[in-house]
């Protein structure tokens, strides 16, 4: 925590009209809105330059498992009309390529600093300002401070004994060496079998000495389905963007993918397997989004389609005995965080590719020289953890926010956040948040609601300074209807009140995060809907919303 009596003297301070936190994909199109607007604005970014998600997420195999053409902005016809994707599904190195390239293209980098990670923000109730300090001491004030701070940004370690014991190399997949590491020869370990883990196993299983794979869950996965895009593809693409953004708009996790309507009963269980096996196929999310929507709510629906992707597993697995391994027995297909795999299943073919899993070799501890199970010793050179991110609400908690009175906001979401629409916060007036908690940020896909975000967040800006407002903060009864509405939407989920992801806030590694202790962190009702929400607030003048 900061020491809130240590007030910088008024030569230190510089202050702007907004402040906003973090240079990712949000904050890249944010700042943009701002200085449209005639705004001065700066984006403070903690790294050493832009990306965010993507400029630390350089893990081999780190790529989009949304369509590249549905993640990049919509907002400029001319990045539509110059960017050319080469992969239907973007690697790392490309998608920080494509967001350098929007920054220098609108001259967006003039408002950013970099490598000024934020410690504390204190509201002044007075001037109406927030004073942002840096963790160097570098002191800031403006009137507007809006977040962009990512979902999954603040990385977590297992809370596994002798973690800090092991001589060799170790990192979180979140901290991959920026130079790259070369890893032939190596006996490498990965911990961990979530959506980072299944896409770095693929990618390294051929490239390193030996490769051992410790599993406490098994996920479901299918395949990625990658494939490049060519001229002549790109070219249509080009086309049909209109319509391919209007269908984004349209569906609940905003991606192209359209539920199939003609009813699970109405097919043969052969004629529904027919169906999937060319789901299977497609691209993307295809099996779980263009699926009938019964295999979400009704329980033998669930089971069958989770027999027909066990079977899939089966099937791409030599050992009997590893396939049986890697299908999840705790949760049905698609009730949790579904990752998407290239190579996945089949890396567990290789012979310098082990599978160490919970159920007869849980880890006990780690050593100076590599992992201890309850069924031996495994020496390693490398450890990668990919366990996860402190999620949604991460980002947020590591700074020290003070608002009305000093009130902390870590204090007021110990037991889970309470937001209105996932942008206000009550006792927290002028902070404003993109993609923040309860929004439908960490539901869909993301670039498609953070845009509708910022849009929301800018006009409410504009309205605000038309009418020489210079404080808003929403009211204690709208942040609790839309908290109400949050909590509703997501016991409607079957995975409301039972999944084992950062959906639903479980992070074993994290204190008050474990089973059982539900957090209503994402809304889960739908883009369609939020985005009504959205309209409907400004249309009636924001009356939620307290305008001085």
């Amino acid at each position: 925590m900061s020491d809130l009596s240590l007030e910088p003297t008024p030569s230190d301070r510089e202050t702007f009209d907004a402040i906003v936190l973090g240079a990712g994909v949000a904050g890249i199109y944010q700042i943009k809105r701002l200085t449209d607007m005639g705004l001065d604005a700066v984006v403070l970014e903690a790294d050493d330059d832009l990306g965010g998600t993507w400029f630390r997420n350089r893990y081999p195999g780190a790529r989009f498992d949304s369509e590249s053409y549905t993640y990049g902005y919509s907002w400029s016809q001319e990045l539509l009309d110059e960017w050319h994707w080469t992969e239907r599904f973007s690697p790392q190195p490309e998608t920080l390529r494509y967001l350098n390239f929007v920054a220098d293209r609108f001259d967006l980098r003039r408002f950013m600093r970099f490598g000024e990670r934020v410690a504390s923000m204190v509201w002044n109730e007075d001037e109406r300002i927030w004073t942002v300090t840096t963790t160097a001491g570098v002191v800031r004030e403006a009137r507007w401070v809006i977040t962009g701070v990512g979902v999954l940004s603040v990385p977590t370690l297992p809370r596994i004994e002798g973690v800090d014991d092991f001589t060799g190399v170790s990192f979180h997949t979140h901290a991959w060496p920026a130079d790259g590491l070369d890893l032939r020869d190596k006996r490498v370990g990965v911990i961990g079998t979530g959506a980072t883990a299944i896409q770095l196993i693929g990618a390294l299983a051929p490239e390193v000495g030996e490769l051992t794979v410790f599993q406490r869950r098994p996920n479901w996965s299918v395949p990625l389905n990658n494939s490049e895009i060519d001229e002549a593809e790109m070219a249509e693409i080009r086309s049909c963007y209109e319509e391919i953004f209007a269908n984004c708009a349209i569906t609940p996790g905003g991606f192209e993918h359209v539920a199939d309507r003609r009813g699970f009963d109405a097919l043969t269980p052969e004629e529904r397997r027919e169906t999937w096996d060319q789901l299977y196929d497609e691209p993307g999310f295809a099996l779980l989004l263009a699926n009938f929507p019964e295999t979400f709510f009704q329980s033998a629906a669930n089971q069958e389609l989770s027999n027909y992707v066990a079977d899939r597993i089966r099937g791409r697995v030599d050992d009997p005995e590893v396939a049986e391994k890697l299908i999840p027995r705790d949760h049905g297909f698609g009730m949790q965080r579904l990752p998407l795999e290239t190579n996945y299943f089949e890396a567990y073919n290789r012979p310098n590719v082990h599978l160490c899993d919970a159920s007869d070799a849980a880890i006990e501890r780690i050593t100076p020289t590599g992992v201890q199970t309850i069924s031996g010793h495994h020496e390693l050179d490398v450890i990668v953890y990919a366990t996860g991110f402190d999620a949604i609400t991460g980002a947020l908690g590591r700074i020290d926010i003070r608002g009305v009175n000093g009130q902390a906001l870590q204090d007021l979401w110990e037991d889970g956040p309470s937001t209105y629409l996932g942008a206000l916060v009550c006792g927290f007036p002028n902070l404003l948040m993109v993609g923040g908690p309860q929004s439908v940020s960490g539901s869909t896909n993301y670039p498609r609601a953070l845009e509708t975000a910022v849009d929301w967040i800018s006009e409410l800006l504009a309205s605000a300074l038309s009418n020489g407002h210079t404080r808003l903060e929403v009211s204690a009864e709208g942040q609790h209807w839309w908290t109400q509405e949050v909590e509703e939407a997501q016991s409607r989920m079957p995975f409301g009140h039972s999944s084992k992801s950062w959906f639903t806030g479980y992070n074993s590694n994290l204190e008050g995060h474990g089973e059982g202790e539900i957090r209503h962190q994402a809304y889960w009702g739908g883009a369609p809907r939020f985005r009504t929400f959205l309209e409907a607030a400004a249309e009636a003048d924001y009356p939620h919303i307290d305008l001085r």
